[in-house]
């Protein structure tokens, strides 16, 4: 072996050391949460369903300032007219002065109007309102109710949590569905006829204020968490037997201090990863109730009362059920989209850093 052979060997293992310790100190500097987020950047679809879903909230927002008509505002003239380029695309909408034209081509509105005059586009960005507000209000009450409700049950243990867990199968045992349908007609029948001053006026005014939200928020509320609960349970009770619960609890902390410093962190992970994955859910709730009239008030937009009216119409006017149809659609598949996302950025066995 020559010398200089020799001589470059000290060097190489040394840079080997160096670059082994500087990887070292990257993992160990580096948080989850920020391993977690590089893996969600390098997920495509993930990515994409989030660029979805940040249009649609800031059309939603800035609906009045997007929007080119107020979405009641009604155009006698122009009722039941596309414009040029959807005649195209639906070969049976045949325009006026063409032999069986019915349609009445009208370029001023980009995806045409309703039976009543109104322009499809502005009601499509208002309802995005609606859809959205369920989307984030949904989770947000599953997260409250659920996630305090699992670690109440899974950290006492016991009979609190035999009785606890037996009344969330009590609630399983209803269809969700069905069991909100039920809700929604009870809540619109009972506080309508509320007397003025009462506890049911004052409901009915504020839910009137919210276009018929405020039920809906109610009845999902009601019916989102036990699936929460039942994940949040399992979670805390296999924390619970980790050695740092053992030694957190021998040096005398609170069980508050242990449940907010030591579980909670380490629980909400899949929680979130889960809630996220039920957004879709929650917006097929809203649209199937708005479908079948129990959803908001008209004339309150929202894609589920939009796809209804539309279906009235469909063989002759497909595009005002087939558009708000596809918001739906690609709202929800970006929510699955970013859900998927999620549930691979955080979980803890993958090792894709």
């Amino acid at each position: 072996m020559s010398a200089t052979q020799i001589s470059e060997q000290p060097s190489t293992a040394s840079s080997h050391v160096l670059h082994l310790g500087k990887q070292l100190a990257d993992t160990t500097t580096r948080s989850p949460w920020i391993d977690a987020l590089r893996r969600l950047r390098r997920n495509r679809a993930a990515i994409v369903g989030l660029i979805v879903i940040v249009v649609n909230v800031i059309a939603a927002i800035f609906a009045p300032m997007i929007a080119p008509h107020h979405y009641e505002t009604q155009n006698i003239l122009a009722m039941n007219s596309a414009p040029q380029w959807v005649t195209d695309v639906f070969p049976k909408m045949v325009p006026t002065g063409e032999t069986g034209g019915y349609i009445r081509v009208n370029n001023d509105y980009i995806l045409g109007t309703d039976s009543l005059g109104r322009d499809l586009l502005s009601r499509i960005i208002y309802g995005a309102r609606i859809s959205l507000s369920v989307a984030f209000v949904g989770p947000f009450f599953s997260l409250l109710v659920g996630t305090v409700f699992g670690m109440i049950a899974g950290y006492t243990g016991g009979r609190v949590d035999n009785l606890m867990m037996r009344f969330v199968d009590i609630m399983y045992a209803f269809p969700t569905l069905l069991l909100v349908i039920l809700l929604m007609a009870f809540f619109r029948a009972s506080f309508t006829a509320g007397d003025e001053g009462s506890i049911a006026y004052r409901l009915n005014k504020i839910d009137s204020a919210f276009g018929g939200m405020l039920f809906i928020f109610i009845g999902i509320g009601l019916t989102s968490w036990m699936d929460t609960a039942r994940l949040a349970r399992a979670q805390v009770l296999s924390i619970r037997q980790q050695e740092y619960i053992d030694a957190a609890i021998s040096i005398g902390a609170r069980d508050t201090t242990i449940i907010f410093r030591h579980v909670l962190p380490n629980i909400l992970g899949p929680i979130v990863v889960a809630e996220s994955m039920a957004i879709p859910r929650y917006i097929s709730f809203e649209a199937f109730l708005s479908f079948i009239g129990l959803g908001v008030n008209p004339p309150t937009p929202s894609w589920g009362s939009m796809i209804a009216d539309g279906s009235n119409a469909l063989i002759s006017f497909p595009n005002q059920a087939i558009f708000p149809a596809l918001a739906l659609f690609f709202v929800m598949f970006a929510f699955n989209f970013l859900g998927d996302g999620l549930r691979d950025a955080l979980d803890p066995r993958s090792n894709k850093a």
